[in-house]
């Protein structure tokens, strides 16, 4: 019945029986009644929490604007969300080409959703109905709360909320946030000192232990400004107990222009308990599209329809990754239990054919993993859990994994299931203190690979070279060698045939072009022709982004050399691809140039067959000269 769905028009109001909503919800993606799609999420904890919601999925923004008047007017608030996936990256390239696709839209149709739906659904809500909130939440804003670098127009902007006109800005995971923002509301109470909001203030008024950065006009004039900043945005996102943040923007209002706001960062809730999160999983979801779609298909549905996500956060703290910014880096773990209805459900699904498409999360292997005394954790502030190395207190144990693993393929109608999410190596290899995880983890290694993997099996060591991935917090690549020996041998004792395949990011902050051709002849002598790559793109609120836009590393305030320039940008990936010839002249000749004739010999050989034009006369003069 179209009623399982929450309402998504007029008409499907009426057919509950309601006269009146409480909440309103304007989403850039399709509407998709799944624990994956945010909108869809938020929805149902309302809910759950005794409002009447209904979601507006991308709304048209060109017209005379009747999708955003057609639900009348709330008695609560509206909510926009621009979608799962930040609306820049889903547009654009790394190198800015428009995109002719969008994976959350019915039939992947481009243009449903405008650039920056936060900012266009919001001031158009605030233009029809001045006197009612409008609360921002998603990924796009979590990641915009305070002053950023925006890649696709190379400038720094003001955190989203003074763009976007919205009363505040809901970050991270917002189930218990919103829940008590409609509360406050209804009660008549101020709701920017809810813990995950941020709000904009008259003036700073800092107490205490608050943190105020440097305004976005000093940021505007010295770089290295947003870059001292960044390091106090970060380290409070990642930490248990965190304190308030303050900048001071330019208010961009109707009838404001010209003076100074305060953007204040409250602190966020600690992170999910077991029950809160199973709660939020164990929604009434349908897991299906609305009937609205009448079957057409949607990409982003399509990929994890049959697939299952077992906790939030991760500890890895990648330099380019957002992940740990928007979910924060403790891990909030379901209960096997929850784990298990949601795999019922799937083998009910009608298309299900036995196969679950993912066991995983942000990181396939850290469920349950978090710090053995948890009030080491309460006081940690270093973003990465693995970088430099893994913490000693992490409880690095995969049996919980293991028995999930098991428990879920015992289910009737459950063929086989596939970890589809990244693995971090680093964890299936460390051992502990004398050894303890040794022998779980190899057994994990051997489960995972034997039973769980569709013939390749996905890594992201993401660089060869030592100062490159030190940058990026990832582990040296010697780990990568003893992790694909492990593979290749338990391949071999269990009569496999299977793939390993690592991704790789070219263009990131500190690595030259003589890095990348390391990495080319490096992972020729693995063997590998790479298909899993991608060329560094800048995303607000990471390390790398910072280092991008500043040139400085926010934790040194040293310069980091980063290539900016299209052609070196594209010099850079033609490394992956080494063994294409029309790669082979212009890559061996800038090795020529750049004096590493022995890289150009390790990648193409010294037979003459290899040669280019230019190398031929450089011999031919030099031969001139000899006689």
């Amino acid at each position: 019945m179209i009623t399982d769905w929450l309402p998504t028009s007029a008409k499907e109001v009426q057919m509950r029986g309601w006269d009146e909503l409480d909440v309103i919800l304007f989403s850039g993606d399709a509407y998709v009644d799944h624990p994956s799609f945010g909108a869809a999420v938020i929805g149902r904890v309302l809910e759950a929490a005794g409002y009447r919601v209904a979601i507006v999925p991308q709304p048209n923004w060109r017209d005379d604007l009747r999708d955003f008047r057609k639900l009348g007017r709330p008695r609560l608030f509206f909510g926009v969300s621009p979608g799962a996936m930040d609306s820049m990256v889903n547009h654009y390239t790394a190198a800015r080409r428009r995109r002719s696709d969008d994976a959350y839209t019915p039939d992947g149709r481009a243009g449903q959703r405008p650039d920056m739906p936060s900012i266009v659904y919001s001031r158009i809500l605030k233009q029809i109905f001045p006197d009612v909130p409008v609360v921002l939440g998603g990924i796009e804003a979590s990641l915009r709360r305070l002053s950023y670098y925006d890649y696709w127009e190379d400038r720094l902007r003001p955190s989203l909320l003074v763009e976007s006109e919205a009363d505040v800005i809901c970050y991270g995971m917002g189930e218990k946030t919103m829940v008590e923002i409609a509360r406050r509301i209804e009660q008549g109470l101020p709701y920017d000192d809810i813990p995950q909001v941020v709000s904009r203030q008259p003036q700073v008024k800092a107490e205490g232990d608050d943190i105020v950065l440097h305004s976005y006009a000093d940021c505007l004039r010295n770089k290295r400004c947003q870059a001292e900043n960044f390091r106090h945005i970060e380290e409070e996102s990642n930490k248990w107990h965190a304190e308030r943040i303050w900048q001071l923007s330019p208010d961009m209002r109707e009838g404001h222009k010209g003076e100074e706001v305060a953007v204040l960062v409250n602190p966020p809730y600690p992170p999910l308990t077991t029950e809160e999160v199973d709660a939020s999983f164990d929604l009434p979801y349908t897991r299906m599209p609305h009937p609205r779609y009448n079957g057409k298909r949607i990409p982003a549905y399509e990929m994890i329809r049959h697939s299952i996500c077992m906790h939030r956060g991760c500890f890895g703290g990648c330099s380019f990754c957002t992940i740990s910014a928007h979910q924060g880096k403790f891990i909030s773990s379901r209960s096997k239990e929850s784990i298990l209805r949601e795999a019922r459900q799937v083998t009910q699904m009608p298309d299900f054919k036995g196969y679950i498409s993912d066991l995983g999360g942000p990181s396939a292997n850290m469920y349950r993993m978090r710090g053995k005394d948890l009030s080491l954790c309460e006081k940690c502030k270093k973003p990465s859990c693995l970088a430099p190395g893994v913490c000693p207190n992490l409880n690095a144990d995969h049996r919980p994994l293991i028995e999930i693993y098991k428990a879920v393929d015992a289910l009737p109608g459950v063929k086989k299931s596939f970890i589809g999410s990244g693995v971090r190596y680093d964890l299936i290899l460390h051992e502990g203190k004398d050894g303890e995880y040794r022998d779980v983890n190899r057994r994990y290694a051997e489960e995972l690979i034997c039973n769980h993997v569709s013939g390749r099996l996905k890594v992201a060591p993401e660089h060869t070279n030592e100062e490159v991935l030190k940058v990026m917090r990832k582990p040296p690549f010697t780990l990568f060698h003893r992790f694909k020996a492990m593979f290749d041998d338990i391949n071999r004792r269990f009569g496999l045939r299977q793939q390993i395949i690592p991704y790789f990011i070219s263009s990131h902050p500190g690595s030259t072009e003589i890095a990348m051709a390391e990495l080319a002849a490096e992972t020729k002598s693995l063997d590998f022709q790479l298909e899993q790559v991608q060329d560094f793109t800048p995303t607000p609120m990471t390390v790398s982004t910072e280092i991008y836009y500043t040139g400085l590393h926010p934790y040194t305030l040293q310069p980091c050399y980063c290539a900016h320039n299209p052609q070196e940008k594209q010099r850079q990936r033609a490394y992956f691809f080494w063994y294409q010839k029309e790669n082979v002249p212009g890559l061996r000749s800038s090795l020529i140039r750049l004096g590493r004739k022995d890289l150009a010999d390790r990648l193409f050989g010294s037979g003459v067959r290899s040669y280019n034009n230019n190398e031929k006369k450089v011999n031919k003069n030099n031969n001139n000269k000899r006689r």
